[in-house]
């Protein structure tokens, strides 16, 4: 009985030997198999990936530098016209209000003038004049020719002849430029465009020899910016750099212009340097003394590498791109960016001119990638 029970022991101490190797060789098979699979699923970038990508090369250039300076707008001189009284006289009737859209010879306002009287007083004598000459001329003419008239007194009637006509040229020019009518003395518009000034009121007394202006008319299809530049920023900016401009007024409208004039002085009271920007009006939106925002991109004179801020990763505090290293090989990059300008980014460290970096789907690479 005792061999019987011996024996059934070691029988079933093998066998509990054996369910142990063959867990342990199963569980072993199994995890070969895990590594496997994990070694299978590893992401990789193929040829096909990589050609399906926007790739960008870093460039080089001098570095931009963003000046946020203030201007007002204001008429373009070259489209502005101000209009003198050319006749002394009382302002009858005023027909427009400052800021008022006026077109091409419309009448402004109508004077009162005895002086515009006497003008046309004279371009009636002068026109009677002539026709008086002339009528002694011809009639001295046939006198010369039947022997009765002199030479002297035909030189002399064809010598007042001239004479008239040269004053009545005079009068006539004189009322072509001084307008009138029966009511009086027309002050006229000598363009289209806006009322931007305006110093005539009825009842106002006017003198030729004033030296104020009754209006002044402004076309305001293009405007001037006209900035201040502080005594700082001077060397950063020059002719032709590009500027970005908005208003109060129009707080998400963006206007684009150029600096097409930079004063070589400094304004003695508030030491700062005028610079000139012409830019396009559409709609005649912007008004003169309006006050302006002005984003200048200038250049700094320092060469950095640049990639467009597309390409940008933002993780961890960090900065990233995906670069190109040749057929299907991609690595992340930290880089460390110097400034900012619109859609640049100047990179002081990290790249240089002549990489490679991708332009599309980098997200989803970085996070395929940085694992």
């Amino acid at each position: 009985m005792m061999i019987i029970m011996t024996m059934y022991a070691k029988y079933k101490i093998l066998i509990f030997t054996s369910a142990i190797f063959i867990a342990g060789f199963a569980l072993q098979s199994c995890h070969h198999a895990d590594e496997a699979q994990e070694q299978d699923t590893k992401f990789q970038v193929t040829e096909s990936l990589l050609n399906s990508l926007l790739i960008d090369t870093v460039q080089e250039a001098s570095a931009l530098t963003q000046i946020t300076l203030t201007g007002s707008i204001a008429p373009d001189e070259t489209k502005m016209v101000k209009i003198f009284p050319l006749v002394s006289g009382v302002a009858e009737d005023v027909k427009v209000q400052l800021g008022d859209v006026v077109q091409k010879g419309q009448t402004l306002a109508i004077l009162k003038s005895a002086e515009m009287a006497g003008y046309n007083k004279d371009y009636v004598s002068a026109g009677a004049d002539v026709k008086n000459t002339k009528r002694i001329l011809e009639s001295t003419e046939d006198m010369y020719k039947g022997g009765l008239a002199s030479q002297k007194d035909l030189e002399q009637a064809q010598s007042d002849y001239q004479k008239a006509l040269a004053e009545n040229k005079r009068a006539g020019a004189v009322i072509s430029i001084n307008k009138s009518n029966e009511n009086g003395y027309e002050v006229k518009a000598p363009l289209s465009g806006f009322v931007v000034e305006k110093n005539l009121t009825g009842n106002t007394q006017v003198r030729a020899d004033n030296s104020q202006n009754l209006f002044t008319i402004a076309d305001l299809s293009t405007v001037y910016v006209l900035v201040n530049v502080y005594e700082s920023d001077i060397s950063k900016i020059q002719a032709g750099d590009p500027v970005k401009i908005t208003t109060l007024s129009y707080p998400y409208k963006v206007f684009d212009g150029k600096i097409d004039r930079i004063d070589n002085m400094l304004d003695p009271d508030n030491k700062v340097m005028h610079a000139r920007i012409t830019i396009k009006n559409p709609g005649n939106l912007l008004k003169p003394g309006m006050f302006a925002n002005v984003m200048i991109k200038a250049k700094s004179g320092e060469n950095m590498p640049f990639v467009s801020t597309n390409t940008l990763v933002f993780d961890n505090d960090r900065n990233y791109v995906v670069m190109v290293d040749g057929k299907a090989k991609v690595h992340i990059q930290p880089v460390e960016i110097a400034k900012t300008v619109g859609d640049r980014a100047y990179i002081s460290k990290g790249i240089q001119p002549g990489d490679k970096v991708v332009d599309s789907r980098q997200v989803y690479l970085y996070e395929s990638l940085k694992d």
